[in-house]
């Protein structure tokens, strides 16, 4: 069975190839790994798939939700505060012998069959010296395991020291603009930045073909929020909504993935916060809206060594594939305010916001004053120097001693009770300023097209198919003349190719070879529709229209052809169910 499943890969990826979806960059030069392109069908599929992202997180939220486009590159300091510098690295090691590198935890996990995630370069070394293992290439002795940062290193303008950094992940443009974009959004919290864009990670050595890149498409949200509420305004509609989650406890007693409510999810701490449940249940229905069952979706709880270092609880959304087992396509990270903190520290600016309390406040604070008039009295021309060694030492500070012993000596001068005084006083407290905390879903579109691809590759009686979701097929509707040297059909069959992309569908025309395996080409493609013109058009203006899925054929009027194709792709019903309400 696995063999099978193995073959299954193969040939999807053989059909992507040759349908114009997906293949290998810089083929003629032998091609470079982590790098793929995506052909005429494949940037298609890739953009309906990132319109029905922002369909389902930033349209259908529009009154919370907004989106930004910001720079790939950005200057070393950013990355820096955001803490890539020193912490996003992989271990790699490097053989003595024919000098090939390698990611050393990928050797190890390969040789012994173990999870090494977490384990420091020593750990790793160690290991590799224990189990003697070796260069899977030359069968070299392996050196020690070092740290390899993925930061793609480049630089801004003609300065060797303007450093710079391709952007391994979108959050941090929007981390910078966000004052920016809170402003302008009359300052309203919870408020999602959305964004879609190209990012770099330097991979040691990606394996896994078009799963792991070196560049790559991520769509991505950081949705701010005020940390002090743990409600979520659109939670209750999907606390009864199910996850299948593969908690920390399961992992690690070697359990399987249990079935939450996601309201019980809550209850019981297995997330964090209802905001981060209800943006895990809408990348759910997300993935299911691109053809993934929802037994092929998990979400997988990471274990504190695997987090990324600014994460207080990451789930991974995974989805099933036939070589792979589970593979992640997106990651659903609590970041709280790790990123805002990093960046006031570093740049100097005040990115906190202010809030304005229903009700104002009544709070008690404690003071403590430097009674200048009574050292004043008492040191005369001297009292400066004593009120400025009062405040160097800590005016509270100093307070407590006096409390304490009655007189202190401060400079060589005698500081004495009444000096330094104490007063309570009442504050009205209107707003308050805090830093938000972050939730962010971040979905990989790449892994998201393959993942899509797999899960609709059908056979069917010796034929392949791609049985995409009718709304995200890069090709909606096919038109063939039934003979392809009969100039009079050809003729009708352009007419009909032009009415149906007046009106908005993406269309093929194909009057090459006999109607089957044009049939074939199209199922190939994945177009949900194919539109034949005969020789009963020519009497009574009907064409006959195919379902892909089921091969059935209903006949129709050329004229309730638009209408019929519009609703047949917003439905799943087959097309022969939805003849009859045009």
């Amino acid at each position: 069975m696995a063999e099978v499943e193995a073959d299954k890969y193969e040939r999807l990826m053989d059909l992507a190839k040759r349908r114009g979806y997906l293949w290998p960059s810089y083929e003629i030069y032998g091609g470079v790994a982590g790098f793929y392109d995506l052909g005429p069908y494949g940037v298609m599929l890739k953009r309906n798939i990132i319109d029905k992202w922002r369909e389902m997180f930033v349209r259908r939220h529009q009154h919370v939700v907004v989106e930004v486009e910001t720079p790939i590159i950005g200057p070393s300091k950013i990355y820096e505060a955001s803490g890539h510098v020193g912490n996003f690295t992989d271990p790699i090691v490097e053989c003595l012998k024919c000098g090939r590198k390698f990611r050393a935890d990928h050797l190890v996990e390969d040789k012994l069959g173990v999870n090494v995630e977490g384990l420091t370069p020593s750990d790793l070394t160690k290991l590799i010296r224990e189990h003697d293992i070796r260069c899977p290439v030359c069968g070299g002795e392996l050196g020690e395991v070092k740290t390899f940062n993925l930061l793609f290193e480049t630089k801004i303008g003609p300065y060797e020291a303007s450093k710079g950094f391709v952007r391994p992940e979108l959050a941090q443009g929007v981390f910078i603009a966000f004052k920016r974009v809170y402003e302008a959004m009359r300052n309203r919290l919870p408020i999602g930045i959305a964004q879609v864009g190209r990012v770099g990670r330097n991979e040691i050595s990606p394996r896994q073909g078009v799963i792991r890149l070196r560049e790559f498409t991520i769509m991505e949200m950081e949705f701010f929020i005020d940390p002090r509420e743990e409600d979520c305004p659109w939670f209750p509609a999907v606390s009864n909504e199910k996850l299948l989650i593969l908690t920390q406890d399961a992992r690690l007693n070697k359990r399987g993935p249990q079935q939450y409510k996601v309201g019980e999810a809550v209850d019981e701490g297995v997330i964090y916060h209802k905001c981060l449940a209800y943006w895990m249940v809408i990348g759910k229905k997300f993935i299911e809206e691109l053809g993934v069952s929802s037994q092929d979706i998990m979400f997988e709880d990471k274990l504190p060594e695997e987090r990324a270092h600014y994460s207080s609880q990451t789930f991974d959304e995974k989805v099933k594939v036939s070589r792979w087992g589970w593979i992640e396509v997106a990651g659903h990270s609590y970041r709280g305010d790790y990123d805002l903190s990093r960046h006031i520290k570093y740049s100097g600016k005040d990115l906190r916001v202010y809030k304005r309390l229903d009700k104002p406040l009544i709070r008690e604070t404690v003071r403590y004053f430097i009674n200048k008039a009574l050292i004043g009295q008492e040191y005369k021309n001297k009292a400066s120097l004593v009120i400025k060694a009062i405040e160097e030492a800590g005016v509270e500070r100093l307070y407590k001693e006096l409390m304490e012993k009655g007189s202190i000596e401060i400079a060589g001068y005698r500081v004495t009770m009444g000096m330094i005084l104490k007063k309570t006083m009442e504050e009205k407290i209107t707003g308050e300023k805090f830093i938000p905390h972050v939730i962010e879903p971040s979905f990989g579109t790449d892994r998201i097209v393959f993942v899509t691809l797999e899960h609709a590759y059908r056979e069917k009686e010796g034929r392949r198919i791609l049985s995409l979701p009718r709304n995200i097929a890069p090709i909606q509707v096919s038109v063939f003349p039934l003979i392809e040297r009969d100039e009079e059909l050809k003729k009708v069959s352009w007419n009909i190719y032009t009415l149906l992309t007046h009106g908005g569908f993406t269309v093929i025309y194909d009057d090459s070879g006999n109607i089957g395996k044009r049939y074939a080409r199209s199922d190939e493609i994945g177009v949900p529709f194919a539109v034949t013109v005969d020789y009963t058009t020519l009497n009574d203006n009907t064409v006959t229209v195919r379902d892909r899925d089921t091969w059935q054929q209903v006949r129709v009027n050329i004229n309730r052809l638009p209408s019929l194709i519009r609703i047949a792709l917003g439905s799943r019903l087959p097309l022969e169910e939805l003849v009859n309400q045009v």
